[in-house]
């Protein structure tokens, strides 16, 4: 992280074709994606202000795949324990209603890790979570745990 005294600061890492890619944060709350110059790091080609909110997604877009690897990877030397992505489906029984009426663990005995919503990872959600069409849920569980949850999140 390099400090930008009066602005923010700036992080950024250089790319396997030498460009460096960065983002700047601002003391506003406000954010820059930045792109350097081929041959030159130091010298901007590109650059793409952001939104606290477009930053957000971004992040989430980057990340969320991320995510859901690394759950997957965790889990991988344990026997007996798996990482699966459900989806809701959009109209689905559980499109619009609560992580709690699904009474998945107490069901299946598998846990809900984390939802992907366009982007962005609601990590541990709690009870009170209101699934949308289109969620990517994150479970872990045994196998026959998992394939239960798919079931409920599929069919009720």
């Amino acid at each position: 992280m390099t400090p930008l005294p009066g602005i923010g600061t700036r992080q950024d890492f250089v790319i396997r074709a030498g460009r460096r890619i960065g983002v700047i944060t601002y003391r506003d709350g406000k954010f820059e994606l930045i792109v350097s110059q081929e041959g030159d790091p130091d010298a901007c080609a590109s650059s793409i202000p952001l939104t606290p909110d477009e930053a957000s997604a971004l992040a989430g877009l980057l990340g969320a795949p991320q995510l859901v690897a690394h759950l997957g990877n965790q889990h991988r030397d344990v026997t007996g324990v798996d990482t699966r992505q459900i989806p809701v489906v959009p109209g689905s029984v559980f499109d619009g209603r609560t992580l709690g009426e699904t009474a998945l663990r107490t069901k299946t005995g598998a846990s809900i890790v984390a939802v992907v919503r366009a982007g962005n990872v609601h990590a541990s959600p709690r009870p009170d979570f209101v699934f949308a069409g289109g969620d990517l849920v994150v479970v872990v569980g045994t196998a026959e745990g998992l394939e239960a949850a798919t079931d409920i999140l599929a069919s009720g």
